[in-house]
């Protein structure tokens, strides 16, 4: 015999909300989804164009140097072209750069998104215990699932997969800015209050500086996980390094499923490395 109650057993339709939602707003707002769609992914071809038209050997001299003159470590310098070479050769560097150009866009509208959303949060205490549910939410579901809404609105190609990325990566620079933000020492503001600065002459003087390495890891959070959805964006259309990956599967191939995996690491690490390494200058002069 089944004591559930009888309330309980009646389904609450939330996909059925969640579909009129999507319904709702493509058959209202179709044209200026598809207007956002078209400018955000003409930029991205655009800076896809720029990386690709540049010669593969300048923008590895390039990257190269930058990287010297970050560690000031030559034999570092030299094993990142000998990557960067590798993958050249394997024959991966178009795909690279429309992947550096995809993730590139979703770092930056993610940190220019989360970043502020963190500072306020840090602020007002009651808004992160709002956005605290949200952002586990925004992790923990399915990756598959932002696919859905994304390719609705947008259409197949670069940009469902750019904010299906935005998405997922987001939560990372709004957790590590409010923990950066709140980690400030209250004696180093109630100085800058003593000395008459303004509530933006404390943030920009004396709580980012101090927050700065923690909000560097959470910009490179935002790459490593921007670099964790390429595969999944490739589903829906994006260009980049999944696509082989999405093609290889598919075909049971074992060779190009590994090179491809092997250029996302080495991307992977290149960017990693580069960061790391302004967070430890920023951390050097905050002391």
């Amino acid at each position: 015999m089944d004591l559930t109650p009888s309330f309980l057993l009646n389904k609450i339709p939330v996909g059925q909300w969640v579909a009129k939602g999507l319904e709702f707003l493509t058959s209202n707002f179709d044209q200026q989804f598809r207007f956002f769609s078209d400018g955000l992914e003409w930029l991205i071809l655009c800076t896809i164009d720029l990386l690709t038209v540049t010669p593969p050997l300048i923008v590895i001299s390039g990257v190269m140097g930058l990287w010297y003159v970050l560690h000031r470590n030559l034999k570092g310098a030299v094993g990142l072209a000998l990557a960067l070479l590798l993958i050249l050769n394997l024959g991966y560097w178009q795909e690279t750069m429309e992947t550096v150009a995809l993730v590139l866009f979703a770092t930056l509208i993610s940190v220019l998104v989360g970043v502020p959303i963190g500072i306020l949060a840090a602020r007002k205490s009651w808004l992160y215990i709002g956005l605290r549910p949200v952002l586990d939410l925004m992790q923990t579901i399915p990756t598959f699932v932002y696919l859905i809404p994304t390719l609705m609105l947008f259409g197949l190609g670069m940009v469902p997969g750019l904010i299906s990325t935005v998405v997922f990566s987001v939560p990372a620079p709004i957790r590590l800015t409010y923990l950066g933000i709140s980690g400030v020492p209250r004696e180093l503001v109630e100085a800058g209050k003593s000395f008459g600065a303004s509530p933006l002459q404390l943030l920009y003087k004396v709580e980012l500086p101090h927050a700065m390495p923690t909000i560097m890891a959470g910009l490179t959070q935002c790459i490593m996980l921007s670099l964790s959805m390429v595969v999944i964006a490739a589903l829906v259309g994006a260009d980049g390094l999944g696509k082989p990956v999405i093609r290889a599967l598919n075909t049971v191939n074992m060779a190009q499923g590994f090179e491809a995996g092997l250029a996302i690491v080495i991307v992977a690490i290149v960017l990693d490395r580069l960061l790391k390494q302004s967070d430890q200058k920023t951390s050097s002069q905050d002391r």
